[in-house]
Formats: structure tokens, C-alpha cells, sequence
């Protein structure tokens, strides 16, 4: 590998708004909040802010969408859109740039408001480009073939695999009902889980996310400034970004129990961040789970479950907040929903809140503790697209020698 960030960079401040259906704020609103919650947390002013990353696929255009809320006037700022790995590349942008040397503290922040369009689903998008072929399909259809894949290919009677991706769900909606800033804070049973209207056989109304408002936001730094300015910095192992060739729209022998891009892009950042076991060394992890079937595939891509075993491990609580390597703390796009130029940091936040011991800065009142245990690293990881044909995302963070 050519270079590393490991180690090169660190967040000394993170922000994130209550997801939901934001009617009391508009997209400007939810920047200030994000931003202003990272500001106080670093300890800083805005005009400390040197350069900034601002990730939204619909809330606005150029870099002014976050410079007029604001008020960062006259400084770089870059407005980026990467599908679902929005934020994150965002993210990915200001921490080379700190890493480079070019500036010491920077502000990256992802941001959108979808629920005013009044569209129940992601909307419209660009026409794809004049080479690629793109059939009618919807979203739930796309990943329904993962489902229906997944499950011939390991020999899963419906039942058992409808039952391996309600479980996804329950445990989802479980770690959501503790977090005051998820838009779903309810606890949703099995029966419910697998009786609920069918949207894309097998998927049902609850294997699918829904759609939010929200903004989350990171103030990144040197770790030489991150240790003057606060006891607990945690820093960046690995950021990688990962294209898909599109061949499943060429292809009928594109294999839809996988995602190829992925198994790339995770392997690229196990190497970066000098990671050799993930089931063993990654603490917890936040995925794409925008239906449940993504959540259950994407455990084998990065190699947290053997090819073919992932049922085992979900059914053995093995992926719950108290197994051994808890994945959607915070209830995942299950419970937070999918404002698409958002999510990613919002991920990185709640690692962020876990590594540094004050997950439960976020407990709703009266419930059971959401802090995991001595978490050392944490995974992030996004799919923007469609199984065949996406921008993927896989970044670690972590406690300082880990």
C-alpha cells in the first residue's frame, strides 16, 4: 500500500441531531445543531475552523450550504456527494487534508432533509450514464435479490431465512429504543417483524430503513493538537472508498449472495489500519443496513462470519449489543432512518460516543445501559447504490495503539 492515514489524524468533536421527521427545523437548522454540538465538544469557535467538507445529495449545492448557516465566510469549502458514502467521503476528504499537512482543524458535516419533499421513498435520481443499462427496479426489489439468493445458495428453507432476517430487525429496533436521537425508539417484535406486510418477497415492512432528516458532523486534527486539547481523541485507523464495476447489469452469472466491492473495500482497510483477524479485533461495527438482508451479507463480506455461516451468528446473539461484536449500537439506518448525505458520520458519531466511554450520553431515561465494554476499534461501513453497482465505504477508529 502506498500510505496510511493510521494514526495520521484524530477527532477531537462530533455533533449529531435527533433523526426523524424534523418538521420544527429546516436543513439549516440541522447543520447549526450538528455543528454547534461538535464546537462545544472540541472546545472551539467557528472561526477556528480553517477548511470544511459538507456531504448532501439534496439539501443544498456548493460549499455555501454550509458556509451561510454558519457564517464561515471567505474560507475552503467543498460540497461532496458520493450516494450513500456521502458523509463519509466527506469525512474521508478533511482527514487527508489534515493528514497532508495542509491544514491542522477542519469541520466535515453531513446534512439532508428529506421528509419535506414528501416522497415515502429516496426519490428520484440522475439518469445513469448512456453505457449502463438499467432495467425498472426499486430499491427493496434490488436487495430482495440478495435475499432470495442468499438463501438458495446456503440451502435456507424460507422460514429459516425469513426468521434470520426478522432477527436483524428485532435486534436493531432493540438498540434503538435506547437512543434518544433514533427516529424509531420502539421495540418491535418477531411476530410483528414477520408478519408485516410483504414490500419486496421476502422482504417485509420491517427489513426495510426508512427515510429521516438529520445532520451529523466531525471536527478532525492533528493527533499532536488532538492530545493538547482533550484526554480522549480517537483516532483514524483506515478510510477506504470502493467502486463497483456495475456487472451485475451486464451479467446474469453476477453473484447476488455477495458484494464483491465490499470484500475490497474491507480488505483495503483490515491492511491499512494492520488488521489480520476482524471477528477478533474489531469491538463493534456500524453497516449499511438499509434492508435487513444488507446487514446479514455485508456481516460475511467483512469477514466478521464464515461464507455461508452468518445465520449462526445472528441467531446466537453473537452481532446483539451484549455479544461479542455488537453491530448497530445505535440501532442502525433501521432505527435512525436514511437521510442519504448524513448517515455515514452519523456512524462515525456513535463509535466516536463508544470508544470514548459516553455512549450512554445518549440513553433514553430509565433504560438499561447502551455502553459497550472496552471497545478498542470500531468499523464503519456504507453502500450507496445497488448490490451490482455501488460506492462502498469501510473506515475504522479507534483508542490510541490499537
Amino acid at each position: 500500500m502506498a500510505g496510511s492515514i493510521k494514526d495520521r489524524v484524530a477527532i477531537v468533536g462530533m455533533g449529531c441531531t435527533k433523526y426523524g421527521e424534523r418538521w420544527d427545523a429546516s436543513a439549516n437548522d440541522l447543520i447549526v445543531e450538528a455543528a454547534y454540538e461538535a464546537f462545544e465538544d472540541a472546545g472551539i469557535e467557528p472561526q477556528d475552523i480553517q477548511a470544511a467538507w459538507v456531504g448532501t445529495t439534496s439539501s443544498g449545492a456548493t460549499g455555501m450550504t454550509l458556509s451561510e448557516p454558519l457564517r464561515l465566510q471567505y474560507i475552503p469549502i467543498t460540497r461532496v456527494e458520493n450516494a450513500c458514502a456521502t458523509a463519509s467521503d466527506a469525512f474521508r476528504n478533511g482527514c487527508y487534508a489534515v493528514a497532508a499537512g495542509i491544514y491542522d482543524m477542519v469541520l466535515t458535516l453531513g446534512v439532508d432533509k428529506l421528509k419535506d419533499t414528501g416522497l415515502s421513498g429516496l426519490g428520484g435520481a440522475q439518469p445513469n450514464p448512456s453505457h449502463v443499462l438499467s432495467p425498472e427496479s426499486t430499491a427493496p426489489g434490488n436487495f430482495a435479490l440478495l435475499a432470495t439468493t442468499y438463501f438458495s445458495r446456503y440451502g435456507l428453507s424460507f422460514e429459516d431465512g425469513k426468521h434470520m432476517i426478522g432477527r436483524v430487525s428485532w435486534k436493531s429496533h432493540r438498540n434503538g429504543a435506547l437512543n434518544r436521537n433514533a427516529h424509531f425508539q420502539r421495540e418491535v417484535s418477531m411476530e410483528t417483524i414477520l408478519n408485516a406486510p410483504v414490500i419486496a418477497w421476502p422482504l417485509g415492512l420491517f427489513d426495510c430503513c426508512g427515510v429521516s432528516d438529520g445532520s451529523s458532523a466531525a471536527i478532525i486534527t492533528t493527533p499532536e493538537i488532538a492530545k493538547s486539547m482533550r484526554k480522549d481523541p480517537i483516532y483514524v485507523k483506515a478510510l477506504q472508498i470502493a467502486m463497483s464495476p456495475r456487472d451485475g447489469r451486464y451479467s446474469s452469472k453476477y453473484d447476488y449472495a455477495h458484494v464483491e466491492t465490499t470484500v475490497r473495500a474491507a480488505q483495503a482497510a483490515y491492511q491499512e489500519a494492520g488488521i489480520a483477524n476482524p471477528r477478533e479485533e474489531i469491538s463493534m461495527a456500524e453497516v449499511h443496513d438499509c434492508f435487513s438482508i444488507t446487514e446479514a451479507v455485508t456481516m460475511e463480506d467483512l469477514e466478521f462470519s464464515p461464507r455461508g455461516k452468518v445465520r449462526d451468528d445472528i441467531e446466537s446473539g453473537f452481532f446483539d449489543l451484549d455479544g461479542k461484536l455488537p453491530v448497530q449500537p445505535d440501532g442502525g439506518l433501521k432505527c435512525f432512518g436514511h437521510p442519504i448525505g448524513a448517515s455515514g458520520i452519523r456512524m462515525l458519531y456513535e463509535m466516536y460516543k463508544q470508544l470514548q466511554g459516553k455512549a450512554d450520553d445518549l440513553l433514553n431515561a430509565g433504560m438499561p445501559s447502551r455502553q459497550i465494554k472496552e471497545p478498542k476499534l470500531g468499523l464503519t461501513h456504507n453502500l450507496g447504490g445497488a448490490p451490482d453497482g455501488c460506492a462502498i465505504f469501510v473506515g475504522i477508529l479507534g483508542l490510541p495503539g490499537a
